[in-house]
């Protein structure tokens, strides 16, 4: 259940208790969260972590790389740090074990080796998640979801809480699109808008109030739906690969004119433009 709506969602069909979890068939660092606390996906005592060891590393979010101190071991992330999920492996443990894919390369690249301790066995799980003080676990970004834009990494996640909420829980994807020329990707985001209505300029006042210059959308795609799977995640593969290029999609673009402070349509001339250094993003 999507953070940003389990209040609204809890209220309004009179849910008394809700039980999240965060796990997938293959993995050993399942977690759950069966009291209630909003919006995380799971919990794991921060008193004896070693009862189950999994734990959050430091990576870096532009490559997912792990991180290591001078011993060569990950480092733990603290309280209210982003960090990758990883969960110790036993295989003579049925909870802590993984026994793979078909694949051997696809196998190897979930393993990382000398985690918690020289020597040792960790599965990645691929996903950024952030613990509190209590040890409750909060979903950020599935691995590659940030991207980096003007010197600044980028959750897709916030954002698209953020302009969910700003649109009355409407489904938006965003994802970061390469520019030729400019270093980083700049954010795209596709907003479900079956009946045309919506302003991106009215949008963008309100994005002003609560989201960073950085973090800001440089484009927008309305669209009568978002592609969804059918357990309703996002699918942007399509969305990435097709970027603001006009010719991609009949859907209505708009890319945002800093000078002018305001969106603007994108049709092939701007999109050339851009494309050539002529409008500054």
């Amino acid at each position: 259940l999507r953070p940003n709506i389990w209040e609204e969602f809890t209220e309004r069909f009179g849910v008394r208790q809700i039980g999240e979890f965060y796990g997938a068939t293959e993995c050993n660092c399942s977690i759950a969260n069966m009291d209630g606390k909003v919006g995380s996906c799971g919990f794991n005592s921060r008193i004896l972590p070693h009862v189950y060891p999994i734990r959050l590393v430091k990576v870096n979010e532009d490559t997912m790389e792990l991180l290591r101190d001078a011993q060569g071991l990950c480092i733990p992330c603290q309280a209210g740090e982003p960090g990758l999920l990883v969960g110790q492996i036993n295989q003579q443990d049925p909870l802590r074990r993984f026994d793979g894919y078909i694949s051997e390369s696809a196998t190897s690249k979930k393993i990382a080796h000398s985690v918690f301790r020289k020597g040792d066995s960790a599965y990645l799980s691929g996903d950024v998640l952030v613990m509190d003080e209590l040890g409750y676990m909060y979903f950020r970004d599935r691995g590659g979801d940030t991207f980096r834009w003007r010197g600044e990494n980028v959750s897709t996640t916030e954002v698209e809480s953020v302009l969910s909420r700003l649109l009355g829980q409407t489904d938006v994807a965003v994802y970061g699109v390469a520019v030729p020329g400019v270093e980083g990707k700049a954010g795209m985001a596709a907003i479900a808008d079956p009946h045309g209505q919506l302003s991106p300029n009215a949008l963008y006042q309100e994005l002003q109030k609560v989201l960073a210059p950085y973090a800001r959308p440089i484009f927008l795609r309305l669209l009568p739906q978002v592609d969804t799977t059918g357990t309703f995640k996002i699918q942007k593969t399509r969305l990435q690969h097709e970027g603001f290029d006009p010719r991609q999609t009949s859907d209505r673009l708009f890319f945002l004119d800093l000078k002018q402070g305001h969106y603007l349509p994108l049709d092939q001339g701007v999109y050339t433009r851009i494309c050539s250094g002529a409008f500054a993003l």
